[in-house]
This record gives structure tokens, C-alpha cells and sequence, in this order.
């Protein structure tokens, strides 16, 4: 497990260990950041249309994190599959994503290993 240097990313990783809910990613290197920073919480990754991915999310939670990427197509990501997780009864959580928005430098959740605030 890599340690960042940041006692709030290492905090924030705690919070959403004991949240238990399941996390959405981009891509296998969020997931892998992730996995390396110690998170137990079940992690969807976008690997297929956000329709059929946010059918499945509906399915299986009703509470999840979404931490796309902090760039214009993370952005855009966030969005619509925010909208259609929504329109499906899930809800989202949306504090660790402003925190590392507002709080930190990371804008890509693969960044999370080594940052500090």
C-alpha cells in the first residue's frame, strides 16, 4: 500500500472506507490507485455505456461516491451519469469529490498516491 503524504488524502480514504459505499471510477489506473491506497469499498469502473453501467450501479446500491477525473471530460462524466444514476434512485454523494476539488491539486484520481494537499 503507497502512503501519500497528506494526512487529510490518508483521512479522506478512511472516511470512504467506513462509508461503505461503492465508488465509480474512469478507468483501471483510478482503480488501481484506489486499491493501492488501502480502499475496501466496491469500485465500478466506466468500461461500458453510462446507461448499462448506471443500470447496473441501481441494481446492486442505492448510496454511491463518483470520482471521475477534476478535468472538463471528468466534469462531463460526473454529470450525466449523476443525472442517470439519479433518475434511477440512487443517491449521490458528492462531499470526497468537492473535498479533493477544493482542498487539493489532485485532478485526476490516479494522482491520489502521491499528493498532498
Amino acid at each position: 500500500m503507497v502512503m501519500p503524504q497528506s494526512p487529510e488524502i490518508l483521512q479522506l480514504i478512511e472516511q470512504i472506507n467506513n462509508s461503505g459505499k461503492a465508488i465509480v471510477v474512469e478507468g483501471k489506473k483510478d482503480l488501481a490507485a484506489l486499491q493501492r491506497l488501502g480502499v475496501k469499498n466496491r469500485i465500478f469502473m466506466i468500461n461500458k455505456p453510462l446507461f448499462a453501467l448506471s443500470e447496473e450501479i441501481a441494481a446492486q446500491t442505492k448510496d454511491i461516491i463518483i470520482l471521475t477525473d477534476l478535468d472538463k471530460k471528468g466534469k462531463e462524466l460526473y454529470g450525466r451519469l449523476s443525472t442517470q444514476l439519479q433518475r434511477l434512485g440512487v443517491r449521490i454523494d458528492s462531499k470526497y469529490r468537492e473535498f479533493l476539488f477544493k482542498n487539493s491539486k489532485v485532478r485526476q484520481i490516479e494522482g491520489l498516491n502521491n499528493s498532498s494537499l
